[in-house]
């Protein structure tokens, strides 16, 4: 990688060195450090197992001219500052474009199954609803962010991944694992998931075809055009099933335009627009007294993203987004029906400076929520159609970080102060630290230590209805949290243990409450809720050494446990302790002959809780424990020239679980079918 610096040289980096004739590529004259970057050098390896190479055919091996645009190490976004990721001291998990192709998956949410660090509670798959879950946390503790900038629904977490984009728009997600205010502001209360979409013109277009059992069908196109100073992408995806069971039919629908202007090499600015709606049965999705639900929601997004300089660095950032929600607690009827609107405007500037004493970051966020509803906010004067009621908040943040490298060691520290119209007067200072020491190019020892914050969102503020009831004097949640990590990666093996605690305070929760001989659920603070836990794993790429797997064979094994505990003040919470005790994940993407290959992907989880039985949308007093389940899915392709077939065999044997109370999740699912890529 080349550096700003004019008294450093310039350093290539391999990001596999094989027994090939290309192998020492671009080193005359230069520095070169040969090793394997798997995507989490001084991070975690992630369930999928990380690889610069797709595993399918040899024709799929990389070429001199591919090694050469690799040189440059991944930048990921684990600090206000955009580092490589060989050289940040936080943990992340990085899941490649090869991987998501690679994957039987339909969605992002599908895809993070196969994480083993993340938890993901689908009330149904395929990208229609998820709760996403990072250590131990809520729905609304998770940040999800789209090319750095924050899309998080302020309505509710639930549809925080309720983004206008295709798989086939992605580059790479980055996952930081525990509290991340300082790098992704007030909302990334126990992590956050960065998506980050592919900018340049190469393949020139991309169109999928595939159905399946229950009547699914999807079909996806992605078109790129480099025309002078200016890369435009535009992507489109529909996506539709009948649905597994009663009432879990669903119809997506997204599209994407992204354009790049490259101004000179210091200057680019990122403009995208984007629109994606959904319809969906929703089965007993937010209570099983009402099995018969219906949810209508859609989001347009548009963002400008500028970059400009070069050893002083400034990134202005605007973005808006609105979000509508229909919901109808019995479909077809107008019972329960609730109308939402959300608008969330926002502003950014980041600074940096890197000179030989390290990198400099200040940045600064203006962010303005609002919700117009017929159930959520305060009495309108005067309703606006079916909008009766309405709030708003701002929330500002100011972000100081240094990161420093000293020999083996890379020290980072930083501070976020925030303020928000919920605290008036009020401005809260949270601070965090890691620090990565590598001996050598193999072995990575880090710690971190961060604090966070979370806004309630306006569901739990407002919501009430015959089944809710809310609290409009929530206070934000805070969480501390501290880690202990070891690494270690060759060209053969890598491997990761990391620890970790984390105390949570002015927790969020909805608990059991009686009103008029009823039971519903209430929004309230709990005291706290400290996690434990521990993660580990293992990858191995098989290729130089059973060559018959094919040179980009891979086995990835990831286990993680947590352990809570929480002071309910005696009260029975229905989520907070319904966390994942146990998640195994395993990997093993390989050849089968010339243009065949396979790609298992096994998962192993274990629920803490219980939760109230429903038979014909009746409580039966019955609570029961959830069940430990296993699923194994597998992926079959063919691959000839720039043609691809596929067979995904979701749940191959077929077993009955659930994620969340009486949602039951598909059984065994076949779908196939046809992509081609145009170059």
């Amino acid at each position: 990688m080349k550096q700003t610096n004019s008294y450093r040289k310039d350093v290539f980096l391999f990001k596999r060195f094989t027994r090939k004739a290309y192998s020492a590529f671009a080193s005359m004259h230069k520095i070169v450090n040969i090793g394997v970057l798997t995507g989490c050098v001084l991070t975690a390896v992630p369930a999928v197992g990380i690889s610069a190479q797709s595993t399918t055919t040899e024709s799929n091996q990389k070429t001199p001219e591919d090694l050469e645009h690799e040189l440059e190490e991944v930048m990921v976004t684990a600090s206000r500052i955009s580092l490589p990721v060989n050289q940040t001291a936080k943990l992340v998990t990085v899941v490649t474009k090869e991987q998501i192709e690679q994957a039987p998956v339909q969605s992002i949410q599908d895809l993070l199954i196969y994480t083993a660090n993340i938890d993901v509670i689908q009330r149904a798959g395929h990208g229609v609803q998820a709760d996403i879950s990072i250590r131990g946390g809520s729905k609304d503790q998770t940040a999800v962010l789209l090319n750095g900038i924050n899309v998080s629904n302020s309505h509710t977490g639930l549809y925080s991944l309720d983004i206008p984009i295709n798989l086939s728009d992605i580059e790479r997600i980055e996952i930081i694992h525990g509290p991340s205010a300082l790098i992704y502001g007030a909302s990334a209360f126990s992590g956050g998931i960065n998506i980050i979409t592919k900018k340049n013109a190469q393949p020139k277009g991309y169109a999928r075809l595939e159905g399946g059992m229950h009547k699914m069908r999807a079909i996806e196109a992605r078109a790129a055009a480099q025309t002078g100073m200016a890369t435009t992408s535009i992507s489109a995806g529909h996506n539709a099933s009948g649905g597994y069971v009663d009432n879990t039919d669903y119809n997506l629908n997204s599209i994407l335009i992204q354009s790049r202007f490259d101004i000179n090499k210091n200057a680019k600015i990122d403009v995208g627009l984007g629109f994606n709606d959904k319809k969906y049965g929703a089965n007993s999705f937010y209570t099983a007294a009402f099995p018969n639900q219906y949810d209508h929601t859609s989001r347009y997004l548009g963002s400008i993203k500028g970059e400009f300089g070069d050893q002083l660095k400034f990134i202005p950032i605007v973005y808006w987004f609105r979000h509508y929600d229909t919901f109808e607690l019995v479909r077809g009827t107008d019972k329960g029906k609730n109308h939402h609107r959300g608008d969330t405007y926002g502003t950014n500037l980041i600074m940096q400076y890197e000179s030989k004493a390290g990198n400099t970051s200040l940045g600064t966020e203006i962010r303005s929520e609002d919700i117009l509803s017929n159930v959520l906010g305060e009495a309108l004067p005067k309703p606006r159609g079916e909008y009766k009621r309405y709030d708003d908040r701002t929330n500002a943040s100011v972000t100081l970080e240094h990161t420093a490298k000293l020999d083996h060691f890379v020290l980072s520290a930083g501070v976020l102060m925030n303020h928000n119209t919920l605290e008036k007067g009020k401005y809260k200072f949270y601070p965090a630290a890691s620090l990565a020491y590598r001996p050598n190019y193999y072995l990575n020892i880090y710690a971190t230590w961060g604090n966070s914050t979370r806004l309630p969102s306006f569901t739990e503020l407002y919501y009430t209805t015959e089944t809710h009831e809310s609290n409009s004097n929530l206070l934000p949640e805070r969480s501390q949290s501290v880690d202990l990590g070891v690494k270690y990666k060759n060209s053969f093996i890598s491997g990761y243990i990391t620890g970790f605690l984390m105390w949570g305070r002015n927790i969020i929760d909805w608990i059991d409450k009686e009103i008029d001989g009823e039971m519903v659920s209430a929004s309230w603070n709990h005291t706290e809720l400290n996690t434990q836990g521990a993660e580990a794993g293992i990858l191995l790429r098989l290729g130089d050494f059973v060559p018959l797997l094919g040179d980009a064979s891979s086995l990835s094994i990831d286990y993680a446990r947590m352990h809570q505990d929480c002071d309910t003040k005696g009260q029975n919470s229905q989520y907070k302790l319904n966390y994942l005790r146990d998640k195994l994940t395993a990997t093993f993407n390989h050849r089968i002959y010339k243009g065949f290959s396979a790609g298992w992907y096994f998962r192993y989880q274990k629920r803490m809780g219980m939760y109230k039985v429903f038979k014909n949308a009746e409580d039966t007093g019955v609570l029961t424990q959830y069940r430990p389940f296993s699923t194994l899915d597998l992926r079959l392709n063919y691959q000839y020239e720039d043609i691809t077939v596929h067979m995904n065999m979701n749940n191959l044997y077929d077993t009955r679980h659930n994620d969340m109370g009486n949602i039951p999740q598909p059984g065994f699912w076949l779908t196939g079918g046809v992509s081609y890529t145009f170059k």
